[in-house]
């Protein structure tokens, strides 16, 4: 199966916003207001990034404002109530991601660690630029010409030299029709296209036997 030629490289924001730990609260909230972003890197020295502050960390100041925690689990965030500095609010470590990862790594992070951003960072730790969740949708932006193409060459050829099988891309979504004497490619089939990068769908309408 072709292994998808897009990574975080190819996606993120190379010019990223970032703070020092001596960054105010309300330094950080206007910066975030200005640049539009719900997360900032925090770094240090020539640029390791060592934390995150996100919308998430700034919340409690207001939440807390004229209540005191009633639970166990709002102690942690409670206590940032009172912080004035990027190095008293920020989350740390930083969630992160390196920029050869696959773009369905950066996704699966995202998800499974509830952030919208990752600092994109080298082998140093050093910051080389951010990607969001909106990036990371930029794959579904290619056309389906390009679709049909990287389809056609790298799975097609690949996983079924020979077989004669239609298919079409239609904002995003492949079908496939015809007849498939193998029965055995079809979730082959399905899972290698799938896993090209900007495939929205696959639907199959094909005729399928057992090869004799």
């Amino acid at each position: 199966m072709p292994a998808s030629r897009f990574t975080v490289s190819d996606v993120m924001t190379h010019t990223a916003v970032a703070i020092g730990r001596e960054a105010s609260y309300k330094e950080i909230v206007e910066l975030m207001h200005q640049w539009k972003v719900s997360a900032v890197p925090v770094l240090e020295g020539e640029g390791r990034v060592v934390g995150v502050v996100s919308e998430a960390d700034l919340l409690p100041k207001e939440e807390f404002r004229c209540t005191d925690p009633t639970l166990p689990e709002q102690l942690e965030d409670a206590s940032k109530a009172g912080a004035v500095l990027a190095e008293e609010l920020m989350s740390s470590p930083a969630i992160t991601v390196h920029p050869d990862a696959p773009v369905a790594e950066a996704a699966r992070i995202m998800a499974r660690k509830h952030v919208k951003r990752l600092p994109v960072v080298n082998a140093l730790g050093m910051l080389e630029g951010v990607v969001s969740r909106s990036d990371l949708l930029k794959v579904f932006l290619r056309p389906d010409e390009e679709l049909e193409e990287e389809m056609r060459r790298n799975v097609l050829t690949e996983l079924a030299p020979g077989v004669d099988v239609d298919f079409s891309v239609q904002e995003g979504v492949v079908t496939l029709r015809g007849p498939l004497r193998d029965r055995a490619l079809v979730p082959l089939l399905a899972r290698a296209i799938r896993a090209v990068e900007g495939v929205v769908d696959v639907r199959m309408e094909l005729e399928t036997t057992i090869a004799a």
